[in-house]
C-alpha cells in the first residue's frame, strides 16, 4: 500500500508553513481526517496497520480522540477487538469517558495517525492504563519522528516519513514571511 499516495489522492498531503500541536513547525501537513473519511481507504489503512501487530494478542485498540476515533476503530475491526479513544481531561492529560471498559490485565494496542513527538498517543496510554491496561504496542499510519519516539514496546508504521520540522525561532518559513497556518 502506498501511504503517501492515500494522502495525494485525498487531499490530505498540504504544503505551506504549519504549526503542529507539538509547536513545531513544518513545510508539509498530513490532514489524515481528510483521508480517513473515505471509509474504503480508512478501512484498508486499518486492515495494513492490524496486520503489523496480527501476532499481539489485543483486547482493544485505543487512540486519542478526535484523530484517533475513527483510526482506532478500523485497525480494531482488523484484529477482532474492541475501540476505544481517550479524551482531554481539562487538565492537560486524557481521560476515557464512562462506560469505555478496561479490564485488569486487557491488553491494548494504542493508534495514532502521525507521531511526531508522541505525546498524544502517550496521554491516551496513560489513560488505558490507569484503568489497568497492558500496553503491547503503537501503531501510526506515519512515523515523522525520526526514529525519537520511544514507547517502551513496539512502534510500527506504515511510513517512516523524514518531514523537516523546525524549533518556532529557527524556521527558515518564518524568516522568509511564509504566513503560519494552524491546523
Amino acid at each position: 500500500m502506498d501511504v503517501l499516495e492515500l494522502y495525494r489522492r485525498t487531499g490530505a498531503l498540504l504544503e505551506g508553513h504549519f504549526l503542529l500541536r507539538s509547536g513545531l513547525h513544518s513545510p508539509i501537513f498530513l490532514q489524515s481526517a481528510a483521508l480517513l473519511q473515505h471509509p474504503f481507504y480508512a478501512e484498508a489503512v486499518g486492515e495494513a496497520l492490524g496486520k503489523l501487530f496480527e501476532d499481539e494478542k489485543v483486547d482493544f485498540v485505543i487512540g486519542p480522540a478526535l484523530g484517533g476515533v475513527v483510526l482506532s476503530f478500523v485497525v480494531a475491526k482488523a484484529l477482532g477487538a474492541r475501540a476505544l479513544f481517550a479524551e482531554k481531561d481539562g487538565q492537560g492529560g486524557m481521560t476515557l469517558r464512562r462506560g469505555l471498559t478496561v479490564n485488569p490485565g486487557d491488553r491494548f494496542l494504542a493508534v495514532e495517525d502521525v507521531v511526531t513527538t508522541g505525546e498524544s498517543v502517550r496521554k491516551a496510554i496513560r489513560a488505558a492504563e490507569a484503568r489497568g491496561g497492558a500496553l503491547v504496542g503503537v501503531g501510526a499510519i506515519v512515523d515523522r519522528s525520526r526514529g525519537e519516539a520511544d514507547f517502551g514496546v513496539p512502534f510500527r508504521a506504515l511510513l517512516k516519513l523524514e518531514v523537516p520540522q523546525y524549533l518556532p525561532e529557527a524556521c527558515p518559513l518564518c524568516r522568509d514571511g511564509v504566513p503560519l497556518e494552524e491546523v
